[in-house]
């Protein structure tokens, strides 16, 4: 079995404990994202994911900024489709890399919104991002495994001579994750990935995807490469109505605006549409101690695990138990619920899953 990894996330555009009142409460910058970073470090998580919506202060220089102010975490930092040239991309990736001494893992991400992509340029659509994600990332891992220089001819690039220095430190090149819900994103994740995550489901139906997912990676060669993870939400206090109480208090206020405002901003995204489908369905409880309502206010991973500290060690161990075992979760005010969560769920999950996880 697989070692169980847990994740954090870097709120770079602000913080809160409702977004009735905004969702940068605690604004964004050096202070924040500090108490954030450390206190991912000291509850022992392995990675911090840095997120790339429009809201978000720039992913790269601010994984960047804080890698050097931080020890051990590693950056998952998000590669883009048609955003950065992919001979500087594998660049960029490996001076990292060899700087932070092994400290960068690579998120694949062909964007959420449609809007997004036309306010930031990108002239592909949603099935052509995919394409170009898979071309560029084949490319990425040829540049850093080519022992000479790189001639390339694709849909997209054209490369005659390629070659990146340094060369990675992690061999044969840092991970790549890639979330996502469409039959495109399961393509991509069975021939490049090293984890899927998924954004939040009842335990069988990611059970159920997960089998269709190896069965694409096995026609690739690839079955036992490929990883599967959760990229949730928490909500753990120490009695489930002090939980609750605290997820009711992050959708206060948000009204129907809002949400149409969120499901008109994913309207094209395949996992986000299943967020909001489970909303609509349930009003909220998809499963026991698993909720959708802040699909109300975000887009993205809208589905949280809410309880007591057991309660919410028994949700996740649902989905280790079905073969995941990596977990990207978040939680609000992120500082603090990362302390919880080191506090109250880790030791459980540790005793649960003996010699999987880091002391």
């Amino acid at each position: 079995m697989r070692p169980l990894e847990f994740g954090w996330y870097l709120p770079s555009s602000g913080d809160t404990t409702c977004y009735g009142e905004g969702p940068a409460v605690i604004p964004p910058g050096t202070a924040m994202f500090d108490r954030v970073v450390q206190a991912a470090e000291a509850a022992g998580f392995e990675y911090m994911l840095v997120p790339v919506a429009g809201p978000c202060w720039e992913a790269w220089v601010t994984t960047a900024f804080l890698a050097g102010r931080s020890s051990s975490i590693r950056m998952l930092v998000a590669a883009r489709p048609g955003y950065v040239n992919p001979v500087m991309l594998a660049k960029m990736v490996t001076t990292f890399d060899r700087l932070t001494g092994g400290r960068i893992a690579v998120n694949l991400i062909a964007g959420q919104s449609e809007a997004e992509n036309a306010a930031d340029g990108i002239r592909y659509g949603k099935e052509e991002r995919y394409a170009l994600m898979a071309e560029e990332t084949a490319i990425l891992k040829a540049l850093w495994t080519a022992e000479g220089p790189l001639d390339w001819e694709g849909r997209f690039h054209t490369l005659r001579g390629a070659r990146v220095l340094p060369a990675p430190l992690q061999r044969p090149h840092p991970r790549f994750y890639l979330g996502g819900g469409s039959a495109q994103a399961w393509a991509v994740s069975a021939a490049h990935a090293d984890v899927h995550l998924f954004w939040g489901d009842r335990p069988e139906a990611i059970a159920a995807q997960m089998e269709e997912i190896r069965a694409l990676a096995r026609e690739a060669g690839r079955e036992e490469a490929l990883g599967f993870g959760m990229r949730l939400q928490i909500i753990c206090r120490e009695t489930e109505a002090e939980a609750w109480a605290a997820a009711e208090e992050l959708v206060r206020g948000v009204g129907e605006a809002r949400h149409a405002a969120v499901r008109a901003n994913v309207a094209n995204s395949v996992a986000n549409q299943r967020v909001q489908a489970l909303l609509a369905e349930t009003g909220g409880l998809i499963a026991p101690n698993l909720w959708a309502g802040l699909a109300k206010a975000r887009q993205g991973a809208g589905i949280a695990v809410v309880g007591d500290p057991a309660q919410c060690a028994a949700a996740l161990q649902r989905f280790i138990d079905i073969g995941c075992h990596s977990f990207c979760l978040s939680g609000y005010l992120h500082d603090e619920e990362a302390t919880r969560f080191a506090r109250w769920v880790r030791p459980i999950l540790a005793e649960r899953n003996p010699g999987r996880m880091e002391a």
